[in-house]
């Protein structure tokens, strides 16, 4: 049985793969069974460990905080990056579609607040470098495929966790 997660999904939740069951988690509370609510810049992934094959990320990560200070500092992004790893099962997908820089589009929307660069993933969640290690990410990926969108706009990077 395949199981997908959407973040950000919006009242309709969506995968890359043809899965038994496709959920989402959004900010918004859509009435949709298979929707739950949170707030993933400050909460938790609303599932247990271990329990998605896929988790898609479509014009999300860039509205996640990469730091907030609220009485101490947080690394949201990185926190976030280890929420996925939790739920994923291990050699589970993580299929981020998001717009990067140097794309302007990156810049114009107010609640983009996380810039994406083509060297995000590869330096900081990869299997090699894993430099978001120092601020805290306890796993990592293996960069299956990285390539930019047909406008440019967007990066879409698919890892696999390791």
């Amino acid at each position: 049985m395949k199981i997908s997660l959407d973040l950000g999904s919006g009242p309709q939740p969506r995968s890359i793969a043809e899965c038994d069951e496709i959920w989402g988690v959004d900010i918004s509370d859509y009435g949709n069974s298979r929707v739950r609510k949170a707030d993933l810049a400050v909460e938790p992934i609303p599932w247990p460990d271990n329990y998605f094959d896929i988790v898609t990320a479509f014009d999300f990560l860039e509205h996640i905080p990469r730091v907030q200070y609220v009485l101490h500092r947080r690394n949201c992004f990185v926190e976030l990056m280890n929420e996925i790893y939790r739920v994923l099962k291990p050699k589970g997908i993580l299929y981020s579609d998001t717009p990067a820089f140097p794309a302007p589009e990156v810049f114009r929307d107010p609640t983009h607040v996380n810039i994406i660069t083509n060297e995000t993933f590869p330096l900081y969640f990869d299997d090699y470098y894993r430099w978001a290690g120092k601020y805290g990410f306890v796993g990592y990926f293996h960069i299956e495929s990285q390539k930019w969108s047909d406008n440019k706009i967007n990066l879409i990077t698919c890892m696999k966790k390791v």
